[in-house]
């Protein structure tokens, strides 16, 4: 940054930059919805468990939804950040555009690998 705000609005941008935080957005919405259907209907998983597998179930469950809820949270965070940073910094805009369908992988491996399936 120069300091001069009318500088930062006219200064030379890589053509299209904005297309990567555009095609990260239409991958990663939809990819989060999906991810959080699967989250939402594992407690299924467990419905004909009773006595102590249910319990370690139940147990295992609460802190990996909390790690998945915090996962899509970060993910769209990174692509808010990507949408904001696609005119400042190019190269770091691309960077978390890329990152955040990778994100919400993430927490839904993270989650399938925390909770204790019956």
């Amino acid at each position: 940054m120069t300091g001069n705000l009318m500088d930062d609005i006219t200064a030379p941008r890589p053509p299209r930059t904005w297309i990567a935080s555009l095609l990260s957005t239409v991958v990663t919405l939809p990819l989060a919805c999906v991810a959080l259907m699967y989250a939402g209907l594992s407690p299924m998983a467990c419905d004909p468990c009773n006595g102590a597998e249910a319990h370690r179930f139940d147990a295992s469950f609460e802190p990996a939804w909390t790690v998945f809820t915090c996962g899509l949270v970060l993910a769209l965070f990174t692509l808010v950040a990507s949408w904001v940073l696609w005119r400042r910094r190019p190269p770091a805009g691309l960077a978390l555009a890329v990152a955040a369908p990778g994100v919400v992988l993430l927490a839904t491996l993270v989650f399938t690998a925390m909770v204790d399936w019956p």
